[in-house]
């Protein structure tokens, strides 16, 4: 079935997640904690994940945006810099500015050039997307912005995919969804959708029911995969 339209996960996947804390740690006057930057960006966002799964499961909803500051808190004391304040308001700032990948642009240019839809769906608050989306430029190649809020529930939920065929009236088979998140390819695999793991880290493949069709280590080849 021909592919009409390209789905990509937001944070990590087109968004560079680290870049925030990697900024903040080559600011001037940051020595103090410049070489806790990986381990502070890796755990922050593992416990952000975390929390949208815990929350999911028990059914206790909030926005990304909430998260995104918890789990941020609980990095920040890990690596016992939970009084630096200033460090905080910083990376928080930060993370409504992420750096996308380098071939983003380019790669969504090439989808829209030939005729595809294009969206975000994402666990992130319409605020914080937007924002990111503004950030890096990319308003006029994606067709929608889409977030979990409008049905309350984050991913791997199926009424977040479900949001997909009820935008661009299309079924799972014609979708081609793209994720930096083993789980969430899995998630979105078993779903119907075909799948593109973007495993930039050369993860190994988490062991859930669904599978991505294809592993890539960056975004370059989503066009042809595509059939643009």
């Amino acid at each position: 079935m021909t592919i009409t339209t390209c789905i990509f996960d937001a944070y990590g996947t087109l968004f560079d997640v680290a870049a925030a804390a990697r900024l903040a740690a080559e600011a001037p006057g940051q020595d103090h904690w410049a070489g806790k930057w990986p381990a502070l960006a890796a755990d922050w966002r593992a416990k952000q994940l975390q929390y949208t799964w815990l929350r999911a499961i028990t059914g206790d909803h909030c926005d990304f945006w909430q998260v995104t500051q918890e789990g941020l808190d609980w990095a920040l004391e890990q690596q016992g810099l939970d009084g630096d304040a200033e460090l905080r308001e910083r990376l928080l700032a930060l993370y409504w500015e992420l750096q996308a990948y380098p071939e983003v642009p380019e790669m969504l240019a090439a989808l829209k050039s030939a005729g595809l839809n294009t969206a975000i769906l994402s666990n992130g608050s319409p605020d914080m997307l937007n924002g990111a989306v503004g950030s890096a430029g990319l308003e006029a190649l994606l067709d929608d912005v889409l977030s979990v809020e409008s049905v309350g529930i984050f991913k791997p939920a199926r009424q977040v995919y479900d949001m997909v065929g009820a935008r661009f009236d299309c079924r799972p088979d014609q979708v081609l969804f793209v994720s930096s998140n083993g789980w969430d390819a899995a998630g979105a695999s078993a779903y119907g959708f075909r799948t593109v793991w973007v495993n930039r880290a050369g993860e190994p493949m988490d062991r859930l029911p669904g599978r991505p069709g294809e592993v890539l280590s960056d975004l370059t080849r989503i066009p042809d995969l595509a059939g643009a």
